[in-house]
């Protein structure tokens, strides 16, 4: 038989569910979810290997209008994955207002098979996701429209099979046993980035960065030390609360979960460093692995 082998992106508006559907597609949990918008930063592989098959999927930044300078390297990052894609799964919510005309602008300019995956129809009903899929046809006229639960894995299955039919012929691109193109340090801060995300409210998640300063694996533990990064002393000592309590519950919820993933005893330390207006500056952003 001879080997399938492709990319296929991930894109659409924030908090649509593409990292909730890339996992659910994976296999594993690679990119962050949360219930809030703008979770995913970064451009995120995710490897399915099979003897005949290899799909390189990309989880990608929601698109918006960019604010910060760190918005524009995440568009850069949604624009980059348009011209490599092989497939394209456009994403969207069943209770989009139909206002996703930024998405629409950049796929006008791809000639890579599209379909639609209209996600969380487990919040709807039959007529809604009827009408969804009428208008995705007549707007679009994708390869083919979607209607699934991602959470909750209903239709995935479909998705994949879409997948598998258009995907070209062409050898490997990465090694067999290659899951992802992120190294373990990254993983282990998107980690402390998620519970900072589902703990904290407001402007503090989207003011923070987390940067893995050391990272020893020793023969019965991983020892790991990070900085959280906000903008303000303000947001530090809402990061730290009172007393420590609120950094110690981020660690706390971290720790177990990077036992999990890494398989092994973690010990984690974690300080709060504030950075003024981190996210418009070159050099951080930079070395914050937002620009080349």
């Amino acid at each position: 038989m001879p080997h399938k082998a492709g990319f296929v992106s991930l894109v659409g508006k924030p908090n649509v569910g593409k990292s909730t559907l890339m996992n659910a597609l994976v296999g594993e949990k690679l990119s962050i979810v949360t219930p809030k918008a703008q979770t995913t930063r970064h451009r995120i592989l995710g490897i399915v290997n099979e003897d005949d098959y290899q799909i390189v999927f990309s989880d990608t930044p929601g698109i918006i209008k960019p604010v910060y300078g760190m918005q524009e390297s995440m568009m850069s990052f949604v624009n980059g994955s348009l011209v490599d894609a092989d497939i394209i799964l456009f994403v969207t919510d069943i209770n989009e207002k139909y206002d996703e005309n930024d998405v629409l602008e950049k796929l006008a300019k791809t000639t890579s098979p599209i379909a639609v995956v209209i996600n969380k129809i487990d919040k709807s009903n039959e007529d809604l996701v009827k009408e969804k899929v009428a208008y995705w046809e007549e707007t679009l006229k994708p390869k083919a429209v979607f209607a699934v639960s991602a959470l909750h894995d209903h239709n995935v299955p479909a998705v994949m099979q879409f997948i598998m039919d258009n995907l070209p012929e062409h050898p490997a691109y990465y090694d067999k046993d290659t899951l992802t193109d992120r190294n373990e340090r990254f993983f282990v801060s998107e980690i402390i980035r998620e519970k900072v995300f589902k703990l904290y409210e407001k402007e503090i998640p989207y003011s923070t960065e987390v940067i893995i300063t050391a990272f020893k694996d020793e023969p019965k533990i991983i020892r790991i030390s990070s900085e959280i990064i906000v903008e303000r002393d303000s947001q530090k000592n809402i990061i730290i609360g009172k007393a420590g309590e609120m950094l110690k519950k981020v660690g706390t919820y971290a720790r177990k979960d990077m036992e999990e993933f890494l398989q092994k005893k973690v010990f984690l330390e974690m300080f709060v460093k504030v950075i003024p207006d981190w996210r418009n500056r070159k050099n951080y952003l930079k070395s914050f692995g937002y620009e080349d």
